[in-house]
């Protein structure tokens, strides 16, 4: 094969798609007409700008590699159904294509090489396509962070004297700056999956759980939201939630859904969604205003279900949808405690910055405390003893007594004791003994009864646990692990709850890294939803404080500020409140829009309830 044309220009000077000017308002409907622009790489890099970004046509007489460069370029457009990339395929091959099978990330973006001729003998070439792996994104939008290499195929043939790609991939491979520039997170709803302990709670069936997903940012984001919510659960939460639109339910076609003037949505479903029951169907409604109003600019006033006619199925109003709220169980989180000075537990209550040891006995000098938790209600409180050797649970009320310890640790060594205890949102108290000969991860009902152990398959013998926190809804446990080689990584667990009240069958399984990228990690808590604050460092880097999804991708939050050596970090799933670490400086708050501020230089441990 002889040398391939030059590249146009736009090919050698990198990427240069046209761009069409929006303004872009929450989840309103965004408009189709605006002025067109070249933009550069570092505009179309950007997920903030006001840019709409289309692909270009092929040229004539392009060559195989820049027929499939030139593809590459026309999937990281805004176009719905990927018309402009499909011009590169050939007739079969564009209609057989599905762009939506899977998205794979790759750092530093796909690098189509040299064409080969290829071996079917029909005077075709391959152009194989590299990158290095970060993350795929599978066919019902879920994230999972990967690493390795990437390599695909794909075939050219002569079309009418032009080449054209007859085989390739279904799905799409983006670098990481244009994947965060297209997609964008969205929290769908779930309710839990409690088993016989949804019984401990009023409303225990009606427990939402944020299930992370990625969605294309400027394609219609309403209609694809509510799409993707009443088309089920990502695989990795599935077995732990539960959807209230019946099995087969999808959006009747034909609609473009946005919120109207007044801030209400109606939605119609095909036949089997539209078959639900008036109770059934002001859950699903419930799920999906806190869905849509997750990421919308606007407050959502109402939601209508209906049915393909249009006839009202049920609606459910905003204030309705409250007993649905999710993080319902994280309670009002009114103080942050920690454990002062004098080895008592002690509270700052609200933006106050004089602490007072709480009430009754953990308040008192009966011991000495080492790590403390708070049950969601603040009514109760757990600790662990300064050696990590026993755990008391007392309640927080002037009259309180410590009493004989609920579980104690026969290990030698401080380091391979209790860890400090974390509550549920269903008040069931969680803790780990770390003894080298039996450790174990424990449940106590109620925070009192008889310590049951979990079982956690995924943790051999050269695992363990280092720290827990769990989530208020009681499915989702963040665990710092401490790995055969000594790193430390955080790992997130499903909580599986089954059996009977009188025979509970618990398990913490699925274990998936969701801070891949650092090396050590040293402390971590949940700070929203769908979100955890994680201290650690990367290989050959310094350590550092970053917000993490549950799903192990960044978080789109500003930069936190720096601050040394950081042992310790506490956030409420109340997104409001403000941060609270423990530091070389003491403990320190980090206010909004302010920079860390010392409290303590005499206390450890902080906590917000759980």
């Amino acid at each position: 094969m002889g040398a391939e044309p030059h590249s146009r220009h736009r090919r050698t000077a990198g990427p240069l798609l046209i761009a069409t000017a929006l303004l872009l308002s929450g989840c309103a409907s965004m408009p189709d007409d605006g002025t067109v622009d070249h933009v550069d790489s570092s505009h179309r890099a950007d997920p903030d700008s006001q840019v709409r970004v289309f692909g270009v046509s092929p040229q004539k007489g392009e060559g195989p590699q820049q027929i499939v460069r030139g593809f590459l370029e026309a999937t990281t457009s805004d176009e719905a159904a990927f018309s402009t990339a499909r011009k590169y395929l050939t007739e079969r091959t564009a209609d057989s294509w599905n762009p939506f099978a899977r998205t794979t990330v790759l750092s530093g973006g796909p690098s189509p090489g040299k064409a080969q001729p290829g071996q079917d003998r029909s005077g075709g070439f391959s152009v194989e396509v590299s990158g290095t792996r970060v993350a795929e994104v599978d066919g019902r939008h879920a994230y999972a962070p990967s690493d390795g290499g990437y390599r695909e195929s794909f075939h050219l043939s002569k079309v009418k004297g032009e080449w054209r790609i007859d085989h390739l991939p279904d799905g799409l491979a983006l670098g990481e700056s244009d994947f965060q520039r297209i997609y964008r997170p969205v929290n769908n709803y779930y309710y839990a999956r409690l088993g016989p302990d949804s019984e401990a709670i009023a409303g225990g069936e009606d427990v939402l759980v944020a299930d992370p997903v990625y969605l294309r940012r400027r394609i219609d984001p309403v209609t694809k939201t509510v799409a993707a919510l009443v088309a089920g659960p990502s695989g990795w939460l599935g077995p732990v939630v539960t959807s209230a639109f019946p099995k087969g339910a999808r959006l009747a076609p034909g609609q473009r859904l946005s919120l109207d003037d007044s801030g209400a949505l109606t939605v119609r479903l095909n036949a089997q969604g539209a078959r639900a029951g008036r109770k059934q169907c002001a859950r699903m409604a419930a799920q999906l205003l806190h869905t849509v109003q997750d990421q919308a600019s606007a407050k959502v006033s109402r939601v209508e279900l209906a049915d393909p006619s249009g006839t009202t199925v049920c609606e459910q109003t905003r204030e309705q949808a409250e007993l649905y709220q999710p993080g319902r169980l994280n309670g009002r989180a009114t103080r942050q405690y920690f454990v002062d000075g004098d080895h008592r537990v002690a509270a700052f209550t609200g933006n106050s910055e004089q602490a007072r040891p709480v009430e009754g006995a953990l308040g008192r000098d009966e011991a000495e405390m080492g790590a403390v938790a708070v049950n969601r209600a603040e009514q109760e409180g757990a600790v662990v003893s300064r050696g990590h050797r026993s755990l008391y649970v007392a309640r927080l009320a002037e009259k309180s007594k410590l009493g004989d310890p609920v579980l104690t640790s026969e290990a030698k060594r401080e380091n391979d004791r209790l860890t400090a205890p974390s509550w549920d949102g269903l008040g069931d108290l969680w803790v780990a003994d770390r003894d080298p000969d039996d450790p174990r991860l424990l449940r106590l009902p109620g925070g009192k009864e008889k310590p049951e152990e979990v079982a956690v398959p995924q943790l051999a013998e050269d695992r363990r646990i280092e720290s827990l926190r769990i989530a208020s809804d009681g499915v989702r446990m963040a665990l710092r692990i401490r790995e055969p080689d000594g790193r430390r990584t955080l790992q997130l667990g499903r909580v599986e709850r089954g059996g009977t009240a009188a025979k509970p069958e618990v398990s913490v399984t699925a274990l998936r890294n969701v801070a891949p990228q650092l090396e050590d990690v040293a402390a971590a808590s949940w700070a929203g939803g769908s979100r955890l604050v994680v201290v650690g460092r990367e290989s050959g880097s310094v350590q550092q404080l970053l917000y993490m999804e549950t799903d192990g991708s960044a978080a789109n939050q500003p930069t936190l500020p720096g601050i040394n050596d950081v042992t310790g970090v506490a956030a409420s799933e109340d997104e409001s409140k403000p941060l609270l670490a423990d530091s070389e400086d003491g403990i320190v708050r980090l206010p909004p829009d302010a920079n860390w501020k010392t409290l303590t230089d005499s206390g450890s441990g902080p906590v917000y309830p759980g």
